[in-house]
């Protein structure tokens, strides 16, 4: 079994995908009460940054915050955190985001849709505001909004404007990404309630120590170790950790899966730790298994791209350029291959297929790639650097120029989505959302 060594990660996709590291400031889980003390950071832009179409933004102006996964719409990409302030996180109410078309999301190290991460994972953000408020699928908030007290022991920051995020990571892809380890201290196993004390911190040298934090486990807390996955018990049985009573764990590192379960009075911001990833083999089984998921959900509903320009021909042939987003796993971009035929098909900013009343494949462009190129220097977050060039006799009207469609090899197989992942022939933004027209009358 090999140490615990936490490599900086970085995402399985083609080329650096790497203007991603930002610098590390060590907060506390485990304020007691509702005070600005060890309060996570503010690390919100100066000024609130628009997204523009056919432009992937910058990282480094996107607003940054954390909290629990409290809803989730997956066909329509947006949900409802508990965003993480100032003041009480349990009275925090549900704050809606949307990921942006080239929306990246991260989970146990590896791509993955919002359908599967489970509801109350503790989650990072990095969002900006609406790239057009009117056709947001979430409320559009004043822009100011991270910086109004919410009042009612709720604090700054729980409501922020920017509610289209770039970025959406579980814990232990937001420390590899970083370069983060956590680092058990403390171990206290008691009938009312087992706790850990721990400190997230980099691992390189730092001026300042990082703060402890107390979090909580409990029987359902996962062991995993090289190939297995452990209980509380057998570990206990193993003698690692007391049955019952403290016992000093020196530093021992790990990665940890962070959610929120409700807490006893005058204990405010307290979070729970899910799993444990005890070594590098463990949390690379977890990554290549949460990269089969996506790999087949990916195949299933096309790749993601945007249209950056069409040269139009006679008799409705035309030559498409396009770029595939990112954050995928690498095999699904090889799949790209000059000479390879391809199926290209309309999407709404949600990623739903647009047009054909029998799927995707009915009315879709269909023509050979002409040329696939790969762009050299650092990638934005949100694309992949690979832009490809077909041609097709028969382009549709939803293939224009910053226009978001989707993508299929033909080696891809043919699958039939349900009825809530695409919209009809007009396009209709209002027709994103699922009425109970789609349930069958009785």
């Amino acid at each position: 079994m090999r140490p615990f060594l936490v490599p900086r990660l970085r995402f399985a996709v083609p080329t650096s995908l790497l203007a991603l590291a930002c610098a590390f400031t060590a907060h506390s889980n485990a304020a007691e009460e509702p005070s600005t003390k060890n309060q996570p950071p503010r690390t919100g832009v100066a000024e609130p940054f628009r997204p523009e179409p056919g432009k992937f933004p910058p990282l480094e102006k996107a607003h940054y915050y954390e909290g629990e996964l409290v809803f989730v719409d997956h066909a329509t990409r947006r949900g409802s955190l508990r965003v993480r302030g100032t003041g009480m996180f349990h009275r925090n109410d549900p704050h809606p985001f949307a990921l942006l078309p080239y929306g990246v999301i991260r989970y146990h190290a590896a791509p993955a849709d919002l359908r599967d991460i489970p509801l109350g994972t503790y989650l990072h953000v990095r969002a900006f505001l609406p790239p057009d408020p009117r056709t947001s699928s979430v409320p559009v908030l004043p822009i100011n909004n991270k910086d109004v007290d919410a009042n009612h022991y709720r604090g700054l920051g729980v409501f922020p404007a920017e509610n289209h995020a770039l970025l959406l990571e579980d814990e232990p892809s937001h420390c590899l990404r970083e370069g983060l380890v956590w680092k058990l201290q403390e171990v206290e196993i008691k009938k009312e309630e087992n706790l850990l004390l721990a400190t997230r911190e980099s691992k390189q040298p730092q001026s300042t120590q990082a703060t402890p934090e107390k979090l909580t486990f409990d029987s359902a807390t996962r062991f995993w170790r090289g190939r297995e996955c452990l209980s509380l018990k057998e570990w206990i049985t193993e003698g690692h950790w007391p049955a019952e009573g403290k016992k000093t764990l020196n530093g021992q590192p790990v990665l940890l899966g962070l959610s929120w379960r409700p807490t006893p009075d005058g204990i405010f911001t307290r979070f729970h730790v899910s799993d444990i990833w005890l070594d590098e083999t463990s949390i690379e089984r977890a990554a290549a298994n949460q990269a089969e998921t996506h790999k087949a959900f990916i195949r299933s509903r096309w790749m993601p791209a945007w249209v950056d320009h069409v040269e139009y021909g006679k008799f409705g042939q035309a030559t498409v350029t396009a770029t595939l987003f990112g954050g995928m796993d690498p095999s699904l971009y090889a799949d790209f291959t000059k000479g390879t035929q391809v199926f290209m098909n309309g999407a709404e900013n949600t990623l739903k297929h647009t047009a054909g009343g029998y799927g995707p494949a009915h009315i879709a462009s269909k023509g050979l790639l002409l040329q696939v190129t790969q762009a050299s220097g650092e990638i934005p977050l949100g694309s992949s650097g690979i832009q490809i060039q077909f041609d097709t006799d028969l382009v549709i009207e939803a293939i224009r120029p910053t226009r978001i469609v989707r993508v299929r090899p033909a080696s891809w197989r043919v699958v039939q989505l349900p009825r809530e992942e695409m919209l009809g022939d007009q396009n209709n933004p209002q027709d994103r959302f699922p009425t109970p027209a789609i349930f069958p009358k009785y």
